[in-house]
């Protein structure tokens, strides 16, 4: 128990119990204007079919032009609602409310989720008296209000759930997840059920912070059939997906290309027990049929085996070795085969590729990277790269792998820092293009490429703030020579004050180490855009210097606690100890 420090008070959050459900009341007889801002506010956060009855707050001008489906403002809590401001008002025409709070994120008309550092919300709500029905009174009613739908953040995880998408990546095979928040129940606009409204969500595109990288097969303008509402497994657990015309020509490769979008989007919503899909066309005809095993086989970024993944590390020796975590005592690591498993060059910091073939390895100094097989005794290789900083923390990052087998590290030396990809892991290193910032202000502390290379994560820091960036990945083969970028960075974790370490674990999430302002250490799951909820933080540990997450989630998270060695957190239980002298744990990638 700590003996000295300051008491602070925690604030309880509500997790926004997705069965607690919220019943619009409509405006009663002769409301005061609070009571109409009140219930205006209230019924925004319910499911009434069409947001009828929080219309019934509204003037008929202000009904035609509100949009509740355009965008979502999210804030910290339910906004506060100040007292009227008369003098707002100079011809006393009204009352004018100000609503207040801190906003945290937005949603769009694409359902794309993007955060932002705690920032001060401030609009305003103005009501008028306007003619009863019947022509022989008056009542209160909003005539000005902020644009689509502000809820406070329990609310919003109540209503809504993140589910992911899958396009392409361009020119590729591979799929990418693209996340966005759906309605928990059916949508009050298009009263549609979570499954449709995730369809719908699909053929409407990828969102605009991916679409450069990725390409849909549906061709332009698909659309679910008219009336379709809902969509649900037959007897033989086959999803038949009614299109309209504009899908009535596709047929071969590209209709199993459209249903393997679909059928990865349907797996990860687990209401849908679905083995395959069957798309039709306008006329009911059956365009095509493919199964969920052959989707997966073909087009993940991981492919599917019947073994899970291994975690690695460097011992006390600075050698790799395999961890066997997987049972309900961690057994005594493994050696590996190769060089780098031979102690040939003392290594730092590791990565093995997502098939387990082949390490990855920087040498304690973070002078050079290495790579060779973990499979087969061979000669050892020289360098594939070497950095010339004049201090080890200047020097190579920690490695990564993608799922194409591309291996990718950052030199962080001062007078030249460069984001590199290896082709292959043993080809001529390509330098990748990044914003000016990046190498002008700002250091690369560690580094996690997504399975499919699309997205890249960066634990950056820059005018004395670590924080962490998630970069997209294009690649231009048009040329002499490939052109590799990575642009549009975007705040994955803005609540953070600091981030330490970051992990994928899986196609669109992330674990990730660092600490709110005022807070401390935590280790927490987050969407790649930056969304989370109050169930997502994991059990405390102490001095985390680096975490590691499996792609599929069926074995145990590993993490380097500093003095207690690496650890790891099977579901259900605490962080139990694995090797008491041991650094840089790793998953495949």
């Amino acid at each position: 128990m700590p003996d000295s420090g300051e008491v602070q008070s925690v604030r309880r959050v509500n997790q926004g119990d997705s069965q607690v459900r919220v019943y619009a009341v409509a405006p009663r007889e002769n409301a005061d204007p609070d009571d109409i801002v009140d219930g205006f506010l209230e019924a925004m956060t319910s499911d009434d079919p069409g947001f009828a009855t929080a219309r019934k707050y509204l003037t008929a001008q202000a009904e035609r032009t509100w949009k509740p489906e355009q965008s979502i403002t999210v804030l910290t809590t339910a906004p506060d609602r100040d007292q009227a401001d008369r003098n707002a008002d100079p011809d006393n025409q009204g009352r004018a409310y100000s609503l207040s709070g801190r906003k945290i994120a937005t949603v769009d008309a694409r359902h794309a989720y993007q955060p932002i550092s705690p920032a001060k919300y401030l609009q305003s709500i103005h009501v008028v008296q306007q003619p009863t029905a019947n022509g022989k009174g008056k009542e209160w009613r909003i005539d000005s209000l902020p644009p689509g739908l502000v809820l406070g953040e329990a609310d919003f995880l109540r209503n809504y759930r993140s589910v992911n998408k899958y396009y392409f990546a361009s020119g590729e095979d591979l799929v990418v997840a693209d996340p966005v928040y759906i309605r928990q129940r059916q949508d009050p606009v298009t009263r549609m059920d979570p499954v449709t409204q995730t369809v719908r969500a699909l053929l409407e595109g990828p969102t605009d912070w991916l679409k450069p990288a990725v390409d849909s097969s549906f061709p332009s303008g698909t659309e679910l059939r008219k009336g379709v509402t809902a969509l649900t497994p037959d007897d033989q657990s086959t999803i038949k997906v009614p299109l309209n015309a504009k899908a009535d020509l596709v047929g071969g490769e590209p209709c199993r290309r459209m249903a393997a979008q679909l059928l990865f989007t349907l797996r990860d919503l687990t209401s849908v027990n679905a083995e395959q899909v069957e798309l039709q066309g306008s006329r009911g005809q059956s365009l095509c049929r493919l199964g969920k095993g052959q989707a997966a086989d073909e087009f993940a970024p991981v492919r599917p085996t019947d073994r899970d993944e291994n975690p690695y590390f460097v011992d006390e020796h600075h050698k790799l070795m395999m961890l066997v975590v997987g049972g309900k005592e961690a057994n005594e690591p493994a050696s590996v085969p190769g060089p780098l498993g031979k102690g040939t060059t003392k290594l730092g910091s590791v990565a093995v590729d997502r098939g387990e073939t082949r390490g990855a390895g920087v040498s304690e100094s973070g002078r050079e990277l290495y790579v060779s097989s973990i499979t087969t005794e061979e000669a050892a290789a020289p360098p594939v790269l070497r950095s010339k900083a004049a201090k080890p923390e200047d020097r190579l990052s920690a490695p990564s792998w993608d799922g194409r087998g591309n291996l990718w590290i950052a030199d962080r030396d001062p007078a030249a820092p460069q984001l590199w990809m290896v082709p292959g892991g043993t080809g001529e290193p390509v330098k990748v293009r990044t914003p000016p910032w990046l190498a002008e202000d700002a250091k690369i502390e560690s580094l996690r490429v997504s399975a499919d290379g699309v997205r890249i994560a960066l634990v950056v820091t820059r005018d004395g703030d670590t924080t962490l960036q998630i970069g997209r990945v294009q690649r231009d083969t048009s040329g002499d020579e490939p052109v590799v970028s990575v642009l549009d960075f975007q705040p994955a974790a803005p609540r953070m004050e600091s981030v330490t370490a970051v992990s994928w674990a899986g196609p669109s999430r992330l674990v990730v180490v660092g600490r709110e302002a005022g807070g401390v250490q935590q280790i927490r799951y987050l969407q790649t855009d930056g969304s989370t909820s109050a169930t997502s933080v994991l059990p405390g540990l102490n001095g985390v210097t680096s975490v590691a997450a499996p792609h599929q989630g069926s074995v145990p998270l590993v993490a380097d606690s500093g003095n207690d060695g690496i650890v790891r957190l099977v579901p259900g239980t605490n962080w139990q100890p694995v090797v008491r002298k041991g650094t840089s744990p790793v998953y495949p990638g």
